[in-house]
Parts: C-alpha cells; sequence; structure tokens
C-alpha cells in the first residue's frame, strides 16, 4: 500500500475521497475493469483487494462490512456469490495495474485496474505440487546433514584411533607419548559424536 501523504489526497476533504473510492470500487466489481488515473488506481487498489478478502469470508459480518462502502446491493451480490469464490485459492492479488499514457487534455497519467483471472485447475495443481516439494526438501535436509556429519564423525574416529595404535606401539617399546593418551581420548570422543549423529538421522528419517 502506498504511503499515506497528509491532509486528503483525493477530492476536496476526506469524505470526499471516501465516496469517489467506494464509487470507483462499486465500478471495478461491476464491470471487471475501469479507466481512471494512476493515483486513483494506486489508491483504489488496496481498498478492493480488501473487499474481496471480505467477500471470500462470505459470513453476515463480512456483507455488512462491504455493505458500509458499497451501497449497491446488486454489486455487494455479485461480489460474495461470483468474485469471492472466484479468488478462494489465491491469496492476494486480486488486481492488476496497467499504465495507458497520459490523457488528452490535462495530461495526466492514466491506468486501468482490473481484476484479474482465477487461478486454473491447472495452475492450482503446479502451486500445490511446488510447495510439496519444498516441504519435502525442507524435511530432507536436516538427515542429509546429519548423515554427513555421521560420516565426517567415523572418518576423524577411525584416523585418532589410528594414531592411538600408533601411540600404544611406541608406549610399548618403552617410551611414554603423551600424544598417545591424547589421541585415545580424541578417538573415544569422536566415536560418541558418530553414534549421536547416526540416531539423529535415523530419527529423522
Amino acid at each position: 500500500m502506498p504511503t499515506p501523504t497528509k491532509g486528503a489526497r483525493l477530492g476536496g476533504g476526506p469524505a470526499h475521497e471516501r465516496l469517489m473510492l467506494a464509487n470507483l470500487a462499486t465500478a471495478l466489481f461491476e464491470h471487471g475493469k475501469i479507466t481512471t488515473t494512476e493515483a486513483k488506481a494506486k489508491r483504489l487498489r488496496p481498498l478492493a483487494e480488501r473487499l474481496i478478502t471480505f467477500a471470500k469470508r462470505g459470513d453476515l459480518h463480512a456483507r455488512r462490512r462491504v455493505m458500509t462502502v458499497v451501497r449497491d446491493k446488486g454489486v455487494v451480490h455479485e461480489l460474495f456469490t461470483e468474485i469471492g469464490p472466484r479468488y478462494e485459492n489465491r491469496p492476494g492479488g486480486y488486481t492488476r495495474i496497467t499504465k495507458v499514457g497520459p490523457r488528452k487534455g490535462d495530461n495526466a497519467p492514466m491506468a486501468v485496474i482490473e481484476l484479474v483471472e482465477a487461478l486454473t485447475a491447472k495452475a492450482e495443481t503446479v502451486r500445490e505440487a511446488t510447495a510439496a516439494t519444498k516441504k519435502s526438501a525442507a524435511k530432507k535436509a536436516p538427515a542429509k546433514k546429519a548423515a554427513a556429519a555421521a560420516e565426517a564423525a567415523e572418518a576423524a574416529a577411525e584416523e585418532a584411533a589410528d594414531d592411538a595404535a600408533e601411540g600404544d606401539v611406541e608406549g610399548a617399546e618403552g617410551s611414554d607419548d603423551p600424544k598417545a593418551d591424547k589421541a585415545a581420548g580424541e578417538a573415544e570422543a569422536f566415536a560418541e559424536i558418530a553414534e549421536d549423529a547416526a540416531d539423529d538421522a535415523k530419527k529423522s528419517e
């Protein structure tokens, strides 16, 4: 939504602006698209989408909220019976603004604001498949990380065990090497890490 400026943005005052936007919203829902100035189209867009969101709810309270803006009962009926259900699977973005060039006379920038088409069954299927793919990928990512960590821990444990074995051989020859004790301790620690990572991987799968 555009950042509001101080004072009245359209018309001669706040009440005039509300009535102008209400009339524009009524015409938009009645005809599907209207041509107006770019400034009015940008102000109308958040109001129209909010009214469509009320129509998607479809309850009595939502209908009364819409009736405070759109006074034509026929347009409100069309909004709740046709336009609202059309966008049941669409999470916002019900309108589109297209610039069409300046107006003759005062050279004001003009634009067309229209209701977009509803999502087709094919588009809805693609959207659901994409969401399911992302969800499954998010689930598999921790399992892959845990498996990689387990492999790295096992490799490190094997290296530490080899170092410890070499240290034991040297100690058997009669030389006390503190590096051997350190390597043995690291081998045990890496073995524990590998076991924990393997357990996490199995749980995540």
